[in-house]
Order: structure tokens, then C-alpha cells, then sequence
């Protein structure tokens, strides 16, 4: 019997249940990803977000964020992103990059009811995420639907490095359907 690392099938399903772990577990590590995207001026920029669903049959995530924030500028610009988790109990690491679409308004106001009320906290800050304040604490939360987004991303490239005793990496490109290419690590 094989291993899940051992084999492209098993590192595919593999990601696909890290992902599905990190929306259903709060303390899993793949709850909170790293998001990159690309500034209007060419800069890299990285980020923390949450993972709020993970799709294999359409290979899609979602992330929430502030309608005001700058990855929405950055994406209007560039709709890519690069997404990054480690998992250290698995030896784990997964890079993946993604087309991202962007939701807001009447398309997203079903789930904005479902979302607590701590969380909407994170949606309406005034002035908006990222504007100059003189102080630290000079903003106010004001939870506003019309400020909340989903991030859409579509799962184009996986990169999969399984750091055990050989190490393993593995790539995955959509192309109809997945196909794995085994690369040095």
C-alpha cells in the first residue's frame, strides 16, 4: 500500500483534504493562507487571509475581505493571485496560483447573513482598511454589507512539496482535467 505522498492521486486528494480541513477547523493551518497578488504598481504584495471554502469538483476556495481593502484594487488591476499554506505536521507545503473573480452586493448578501456578528466587525471599518490615521486606534467599526466581498479563486497551478524523509514535489496543472508533473525539490 502506498502512502498519500507517494503517488499523484494521493498528494491531489491530499491537498484537496487540507484545504477542506482548514475551513472546517479554525486551529487547522490551513485555516489561514498566505495571499499574494500584484499592486496597480507592479509590487508584490502578501497577506493573511481566512479560508472559508475549499471545492474540489470546481477546484475552487473563498476568502472573504473589505471591498475597500487593497487586494480588491490589486485584483481589479491583475485578477491572479498566488495562495500559500505549511503544514508542519504534514510536512506540507502548497503554493497555488488562481483567476480570481470578485462578488459584492446583492451576490453576497445571503452569506453576509449567515456570517456572526464578531466577524462582520471586519467588514465597514471607517476610514476604510489601509487609509492614514493619526493614532492607532482611530478607526471605527461599522459592519456594512456593501463593504463585503468573496474572492473566487480558480485553481489553475498547484505546487506540492512533501517534506518527509525522501523528499517529494509534485505539480499540477488544469487542463480539462488535473495532470501531475513530478519536479526535483
Amino acid at each position: 500500500m502506498n502512502n498519500w505522498f507517494e503517488t499523484f492521486e494521493g498528494l491531489r486528494c491530499r491537498v484537496w483534504e487540507t484545504l477542506a480541513r482548514g475551513v472546517a477547523d479554525a486551529g487547522d493551518p490551513a485555516r489561514l493562507i498566505n495571499f499574494a497578488t500584484v499592486s496597480q504598481d507592479g509590487w508584490p504584495e502578501l497577506r493573511t487571509v481566512v479560508l472559508r471554502s475549499a471545492n474540489p469538483e470546481d477546484h475552487s476556495i473563498t476568502v472573504h475581505t473589505d471591498l475597500h481593502s487593497d487586494k480588491i484594487r490589486s485584483l481589479r488591476a491583475h485578477p491572479r493571485a498566488a495562495l500559500h499554506l505549511w503544514d508542519a505536521g504534514q510536512d506540507l507545503q502548497l503554493r497555488m496560483q488562481a483567476n480570481v473573480s470578485i462578488a459584492s452586493g446583492d451576490a453576497t448578501r445571503a452569506l453576509w447573513d449567515m456570517i456572526p456578528d464578531h466577524a462582520q466587525q471586519s467588514y465597514g471599518v471607517v476610514p476604510p482598511p489601509g487609509a492614514p490615521i493619526k493614532a492607532a486606534l482611530d478607526y471605527v467599526k461599522q459592519p456594512d454589507p456593501a463593504t463585503f466581498a468573496v474572492l473566487t479563486c480558480q485553481i489553475v497551478h498547484i505546487d506540492v512539496v512533501h517534506l518527509g524523509a525522501d523528499h517529494r514535489r509534485a505539480q499540477f496543472t488544469h487542463a480539462g482535467h488535473w495532470v501531475g508533473q513530478w519536479l526535483s525539490p
